[in-house]
């Protein structure tokens, strides 16, 4: 494992769906580990969505509404689970595009700002895509030797992730990679190196949404505008950042094209 200069929490989540904005935690299990040494600690617990869980996810997760409808809801365990992050940075499964809004939607509706930007995060499935396109059972008995059981179970999916993670720090121990721009890079010298090869730096929001074009203008990667500047979009159509403020959008989405229309009036 790689040295730690912050702590380091994985995590992994189930939900009632995809969705990142309709849909809710069901459950979340977290590895906290300390910059300091200390032990390891876990945090796991189930929660109460508030709205129904769909037969897709619960045919994966295996979490009805009649299994949570005792639980707590996110509000009620919002603060407990902050406080457990604190300032850590963040790993998981795929959790840069998933678990991450995701976490982050529920902690803005329970009123707590989650700000990621001073964080690294850590995606171990970006990392395994990268290096060895497969699953995370595929990733655990590759980098790890283990067969995968309870798959989709939240904490044996974050342990299971632990695993891989450290299996692929070993693996690639002085490893590099070949960049599409013919530049090679060697992503494991760091914990700030791992960070900066899990990142996507085409998209400016986790739902990918807003990319960034050629010249690094933001423009639309979605609907009617697809391709279009953003600015210029909302120059000439001021209803369209309205509709987007209105609609099924991320918390982060609809700050960013806020700010992008601020600095358009400039």
């Amino acid at each position: 494992m790689l040295d730690l200069t912050n702590d380091l929490v994985f995590f992994d989540l189930e939900a009632t769906g995809l969705n990142l904005t309709r849909d809710r935690i069901v459950q979340i299990a977290m590895i906290k580990m300390f910059a300091d040494g200390r032990p390891t600690q876990e945090l796991e617990m189930k929660i109460n969505p508030t709205v129904p869980v769909s037969a897709e996810a619960a045919a994966i997760h295996g979490l009805t509404d009649a299994d949570l409808q005792n639980e707590p809801t996110f509000a009620d365990v919002a603060r407990k689970i902050y406080d457990f992050i604190g300032n850590a940075d963040l790993a998981g499964y795929n959790s840069n595009r998933y678990d991450v809004p995701l976490l982050q939607e529920e902690f803005y509706r329970a009123g707590l700002f989650f700000d990621t930007n001073q964080r690294r995060l850590i995606d171990a499935q970006h990392i395994f895509y990268q290096m060895e396109p497969r699953t995370l059972g595929a990733a655990l008995k590759f980098y790890a030797g283990k067969e995968m059981e309870n798959a989709h179970d939240a904490l044996a999916d974050v342990r299971a992730t632990v695993d891989v993670f450290r299996g692929q720090l070993k693996h690639y121990a002085g490893a590099t990679y070949r960049k599409d721009d013919g530049t090679e890079i060697q992503p494991f010298e760091s914990l700030d190196s791992v960070a900066e090869f899990c990142k996507d730096n085409r998209f400016l929001d986790a739902t990918r949404r807003i990319k960034r074009g050629p010249d690094g203008t933001p423009i639309f990667n979605f609907g009617k505008h697809a391709g279009k500047p953003v600015a210029e979009v909302f120059a000439k159509e001021p209803s369209y950042l309205k509709w987007i403020l209105d609609k099924d959008f991320t918390t982060e989405v609809k700050a960013l094209v806020q700010a992008i229309d601020e600095e358009r009036r400039k």
